[in-house]
């Protein structure tokens, strides 16, 4: 009968596997992780709440897409609160934390992973719906597509518990992996293998679409009346999703693979080296995402600087309001459309109407 290690410490596990996680995280570089990563954390929370507060706020985003795009911000939140408790939870104080402890903050970081990973496979799927049909946006209604952001938030909160449920090596710690103490190797074999397939499979799906969108456009283009931005609205989405999946893979793969490599029991890979960096690299994930929504979505990045605009102009109207009898903000000193959609476009006013059709519908 083997004998289980519950009621140890994280110092027992780390120094089996010979990590000197305490000389890796200390003085200057300990400080320069947690200066690095508490900005680009801060980062995190502003951008993808202004993300999500653009497709509450903007009924021209009141789309399937849109909303699963909103989900994937907030599994980019989610994820910067599982780094913010990974920061104060690492260098030497990873040696005095319970079981219990170290299991929520790997399970913090499974969790976002695996929401951002189905979030982008749910996404596919409905670029899928309504490519093939040619249509801008799928027919999934409000209801489906609830159902679906609880399945997506279901599943990813199951695939970061199951080490706590019960895959893990306390009770056999021959099978310990190296970069993980408490995770059985076969469980990191599992888990990398899994994600890296499913990136596979996305990759493959999103270029066969894109390249079925190409064609299509190409030939419809010919014959028909359409205006050219309406026609092209399906391949700029698409550009934005092939974009956000390419960073997902680029940041996360490298990371994955030393999983694997752990899992494989690779003594001489000199995985305690580069684990660190390539952290830091999946940290790097959740900033890209939003600045690709508002640089590959013209309207995405109006109604995001619109907001920040109106924001500060309803902050010095407050300021003026004992000195100045009325105001009225975000005016425009022309009435023509044309003149207010390109004043939006610009950032030059801040109106308060819906945007124009600049942009991404």
């Amino acid at each position: 009968m083997n004998e289980c290690y519950y009621d140890k410490h994280m110092d027992f596990f780390y120094n089996r596997t010979k990590t000197d996680t305490a000389d890796e995280w200390t003085g200057a570089q300990l400080i320069g992780v947690l200066c690095f990563g508490t900005f680009f954390c801060l980062f995190i929370f502003i951008s993808n709440s202004l993300v999500i507060a653009a497709v509450v706020k903007n009924k021209r985003f009141h789309f399937p897409f849109y909303y699963l795009l909103a989900n994937l911000a907030a599994a980019d939140f989610f994820a910067g609160i599982a780094y913010v408790f990974l920061m104060f939870h690492t260098g030497p104080v990873s040696k005095t934390l319970t079981v219990n402890r170290w299991f929520l903050r790997q399970g913090l970081l499974d969790t976002s992973l695996t929401a951002s990973l189905v979030n982008l496979l749910v996404i596919a799927v409905e670029r899928h719906m309504s490519i093939m049909r040619m249509k801008i946006h799928s027919n999934l209604t409000k209801k489906r597509v609830t159902f679906l952001i609880i399945s997506i938030w279901a599943i990813a909160i199951f695939m970061g518990a199951v080490p706590t449920l019960g895959w893990n090596c306390l009770c056999d710690i021959n099978v310990c992996s190296s970069l993980a103490p408490i995770y059985s190797r076969s469980y990191l074999v599992f888990w990398s293998v899994l994600n890296l397939v499913v990136f596979f499979i996305m990759v493959v799906v999103y270029i066969r679409i894109y390249m079925y969108v190409q064609r299509k456009t190409n030939v419809l283009s010919s014959h028909t009346s359409g205006s050219i931005s309406r026609r092209r609205t399906p391949v700029k989405l698409m550009k934005t999703v092939m974009t956000v999946l390419g960073a997902f893979v680029v940041c996360w793969t490298p990371g994955l693979v030393v999983l694997l490599l752990d899992g494989l029991n690779c003594t001489d890979c000199g995985i305690q080296n580069v684990k660190r960096w390539f952290l830091l690299l999946a940290l790097l994930n959740s900033v890209m995402n939003p600045i690709i929504y508002s640089y590959k979505d013209d309207e995405m990045w109006a109604t995001m600087k619109r907001m920040i605009c109106c924001s500060s102009e309803d902050k010095s109207q407050e300021r003026r309001s004992s000195r100045i009898p009325s105001t009225v903000l975000c005016r425009s000193t022309d009435t023509s459309g044309h003149y207010i959609e390109d004043g939006i476009i610009q950032g030059t006013i801040c109106g308060k109407g819906d945007l124009g059709d600049k942009g991404n519908s």
